[in-house]
Formats: structure tokens, sequence, C-alpha cells
């Protein structure tokens, strides 16, 4: 069973893109390639118990185990030796990301609370979107009860598009909800 994203994008989005930026081959439109979510544990130098339960937050939001993010240098003044764990990130592909972008886009952006739309300055300049979401806890697979601490993270959705014009595009058919 296909995800409810990946149809939409299959049967309206590609269509639209391609009438949109007059592609002549529909392997030019551009496509999500993958979805990267990274906790950045900064206190985890202190108290190296943060890491568990960002672990075990993470795979509850993705669906798949993440990767512990070590320190590459030591830095004297931020208390941090190198290989010290510093974070969590996950990288989805095929059907666990279009179903990360569907409870992204549906559920979780509209639970941020005064939610006016996602800055639409997150854009690299090729295409990829960078969106920083300020607590965990507007995902409804994370249990409010158990959270110790609320912590931000970084969303990363990488795209095929050349420019930011085409990608903001695509998000915006997929349903992102741009600030006007």
């Amino acid at each position: 069973m296909k995800p409810r994203m990946r149809e939409k994008y299959e049967s309206q989005v590609a269509k639209a893109l391609q009438s949109e930026f007059s592609y002549k081959n529909p392997m030019q439109v551009p496509r999500v390639q993958k979805v990267v979510i990274n906790f950045g544990l900064g206190e985890a130098t202190q108290n190296p118990k943060v890491i568990d339960k960002a672990v075990e937050q993470m795979t509850a939001l993705s669906g798949q185990k993440p990767v512990v993010t070590r320190a590459r240098k030591s830095i004297a003044n931020f208390k941090l030796r190198e290989n010290v764990p510093i974070g969590v990130k996950v990288t989805l592909r095929a059907q666990r990301m279009w179903e990360f972008l569907d409870r992204l886009i549906s559920a979780a952006l509209p639970r941020v609370r005064d939610f006016r739309g996602v800055n639409a300055k997150g854009f690299d300049g090729r295409g990829n979107f960078t969106l920083g979401i300020k607590e965990q806890i507007i995902f409804p697979e994370i249990n409010y009860d158990t959270v110790d601490k609320v912590r931000g993270m970084n969303v990363t959705v990488c795209t095929s598009a050349k420019t930011d014009a085409e990608a903001r595009a695509l998000l915006a058919h997929l349903g992102m909800p741009f600030r006007k």
C-alpha cells in the first residue's frame, strides 16, 4: 500500500509541476529524495542519559533507530571532548519519508502554538529546505507524560530540484503551509 502523500505526488503534484515549469520529460519533475531529522543535544555533555531519551523519542517519531552523532573536536569553552555523544539523527527514505512528511504537514504543524505558516527562508539555494521545530511534543507519537525536557529539532527535506523556486513549488503543492 502506497502512503497517502506519495499517491498525491504521483497523481496531482507531478502533473502540476510539469505544466507549471514546462518540463518536457516527466523525469525532470523535482521529487523528494530524503528527509533528515536531527536533535542537537548540547546538554548531553553533562548528562549522558539525555541521549537515551532522545533515541527513544526519535524512534517513536520516525519508525527507525537513529544514529548517535559524536563531537569531532574538543572545545574547552563548551566543555566538550572529542567523540562525546552530542546529538541523534535519522535519515528517512521511501515509504517512511512519505509517511513522516504526511504526519508533519497534516498533524504536527497545525498543533504549533500561534502557527502562521512556515518561513520560506529555509531554502539553501540548491533546492533543499530546512525547518526548525521548537518542541518535539507537537507530534502525536510522543507521549507528553514521558517527556523529561522539551527539545527542538531540525527537519531537512532534500529534493531533486535545481532551484529554490522549484523546491518551494513542490513543497507547496504537497501541502507545506508557507507564510504569505
